[in-house]
C-alpha cells in the first residue's frame, strides 16, 4: 500500500460520496432516516479504502496493526482524549463565527431513535469504520513514503475534509492529527479507534441526558445567537484551556511511547523524515482530485 493508492482511495471515498447525492437528486429523494444515513456514510468510507488495500495485494491484518494495549496505555488513552477535549471545542466555536454547528442542527432527528441504537452507530460503528479506513489504511499508506509528518498531516487533512463541512473539518483535522500520533506512540490501530470512541460517546451520553433530563438547554442551543459577541469570550477561555490541556497531552504521548517501548522507533521514524528526499512524495492527481471536490462541494453547502 503506497501513497498513491492510498490516495486513490481518498478519490473513491468522493467519487462515492458524490454518487450516493447524484442517485438521490435524480431519484428525488429528499428525506433519509438517520440510521441508514449513517450506515451509507461509514460505508462509503471503508468500502473503497478496503478496495485500495485488497490491490495493493498486501495483508490486511499487517497493515491495520490490531495490537493489543497494556491497562496503563490504555488509562492513559483515556486521559489523553479528554485533554484533546478543548482543542477540538475551540475549533468548533470558531468555525461557528462563520457557520453552523452541524452536530446540533442534527440532534432533533438524532434523538428520534433509542439511545443505544444511536449510541452503538455514532460510538461504536463509526469510529470503527473511520479509524480502520483513515488511520488503519490510508495513513499506513502515507507513512510508506518516508516522512511520518507528512503522513500524519496529510491523514489528517482529508480525515477533517471528508466530513463535507467547514464546521467539523477544523476539528476533525485536529482529532486526525493526535489520533495518528496516538497510533505511531502505541504502534496499535486499537488506541485511536478507542480515543474516538469515546470522543463521540460523551457527545452521544450528554445529548441524550440534556434531551431527558434538561430539555430546554437544547432548546436553547438551538435557539441561541452564535455571533462574535456571544462566541469570542467562550473562545477566549478555551484558547487558554487548549493550549495547556494540549502540552499536557503531548506529555501523555511521550509517556505512551516509553510504556508501549516505542521510543526508539518514534525517534528513528521522525530521523526518517529528514533522509525522506523524492520519497516524502504524496501529492498525485487522484489527491488533488478528491481535495478539489470535497471543497468545492463544503463551499457550495455553504453557499445554500
Amino acid at each position: 500500500m503506497n501513497y498513491r493508492k492510498a490516495n486513490r482511495g481518498f478519490l473513491g471515498m468522493v467519487l462515492l460520496h458524490f454518487a450516493v447525492v447524484i442517485v438521490l437528486l435524480a431519484g428525488r429523494i429528499t428525506s433519509m432516516s438517520v440510521l441508514l444515513n449513517l450506515f451509507i456514510s461509514e460505508m462509503m468510507l471503508v468500502v473503497p479504502a478496503f478496495f485500495a488495500l485488497l490491490l495493493s495485494g498486501e495483508r490486511p491484518n499487517r497493515v491495520l496493526c490490531f495490537h493489543g494495549l497494556k491497562f496503563t496505555s490504555v488509562l492513559m488513552v483515556v486521559v489523553f482524549t479528554f485533554l484533546m477535549g478543548p482543542m477540538a471545542t475551540l475549533l468548533n466555536a470558531v468555525s461557528m463565527l462563520f457557520v453552523d454547528n452541524t452536530v446540533v442542527d442534527m440532534s432533533g432527528q438524532l434523538l428520534e431513535y433509542p439511545f443505544p441504537v444511536m449510541f452503538f452507530m455514532m460510538a461504536v460503528f463509526g469510529p470503527a469504520c473511520e479509524e480502520i479506513a483513515f488511520r488503519g489504511i490510508l495513513y499506513r499508506g502515507y507513512l510508506k513514503s518516508g516522512n511520518a509528518l507528512k503522513a500524519v498531516l496529510l491523514s489528517a487533512l482529508l480525515f477533517g475534509l471528508i466530513h463535507m463541512n467547514f464546521n467539523q473539518a477544523p476539528y476533525a483535522f485536529a482529532l486526525g492529527v493526535a489520533m495518528a500520533l496516538l497510533m505511531e506512540a502505541t504502534g496499535s490501530l486499537l488506541a485511536p479507534m478507542l480515543m474516538h470512541m469515546i470522543f463521540n460517546a460523551q457527545s452521544v451520553v450528554l445529548m441524550y441526558v440534556y434531551s431527558s433530563f434538561f430539555p430546554w438547554l437544547l432548546e436553547e442551543q438551538a435557539q441561541a445567537a452564535t455571533g462574535p459577541r456571544e462566541l469570542l469570550p467562550a473562545i477566549g477561555v478555551y484558547l487558554v484551556l487548549a493550549v495547556v490541556c494540549t502540552a499536557l497531552a503531548g506529555c501523555v504521548l511521550a509517556w505512551l511511547c516509553g510504556n508501549e517501548g516505542r521510543g526508539e522507533y518514534v525517534r528513528w521514524l521522525w530521523q526518517e523524515r529528514k533522509r525522506g528526499g523524492k520519497r516524502g512524495k504524496l501529492v498525485s492527481t487522484s489527491l488533488v482530485a478528491g481535495v478539489a471536490l470535497c471543497l468545492a462541494y463544503m463551499i457550495l453547502l455553504a453557499l445554500l
